[in-house]
């Protein structure tokens, strides 16, 4: 069950949201407008940009991965500027996401899982993933995806959703 819930949702949210720069690429393109201004936009003077959206997102999915299954995750020194260097990254996560499987999951629905933040305290891994990791990615997959919409980008809940494995 944790493996569908994160492996498989951080891998297509993480899709989700590389499509969803695309389109503001095609945008920022049509409109003749320089694709900087839309990856330095943010919603609010207190939020983070969409450069920083992007990047907190992929740092969810890893980690989010990692910290349940007891694994180190790959380091992002979060460095990245332009459109292309955001698209390798979440490429770079989706292919470490692609590392893991099922077998990896044992046990994880009640390691404990903690952060320096939490100063001490934890939760287990299906409490984390619940409560923290999931809602954490959706979150900011949410705010790319307002911040790209509130500056004009053509997006609709189907970007956000990605397709679903209809029967």
């Amino acid at each position: 069950m944790l493996y569908d819930l994160t492996i498989t949702q951080y891998s297509k949210m993480l899709g989700n949201l590389s499509h969803i720069l695309e389109k503001a690429a095609a945008y920022a393109e049509t409109k003749k407008f320089n694709l900087e201004v839309l990856l330095n936009s943010r919603l609010a003077p207190d939020q983070f940009n969409l450069i920083r959206q992007v990047q907190i997102a992929c740092d969810t999915a890893k980690f989010g991965a990692a910290r349940v299954c007891g694994k180190e995750a790959p380091s992002h020194p979060d460095t990245e500027t332009t459109l292309a260097e955001l698209q390798a990254r979440i490429k770079t996560v989706q292919d470490y996401l692609a590392t893991y499987s099922r077998d990896d999951f044992v046990g994880a629905d009640e390691r404990h899982v903690s952060q320096p933040r939490w100063e001490g305290k934890y939760l287990t891994g299906t409490e984390f993933v619940i409560q923290h990791s999931l809602p954490n990615i959706y979150f900011h997959v949410t705010t790319a995806y307002s911040i790209l919409r509130n500056n004009g980008v053509d997006l609709g809940k189907k970007d956000f959703l990605g397709n679903m494995p209809l029967k």
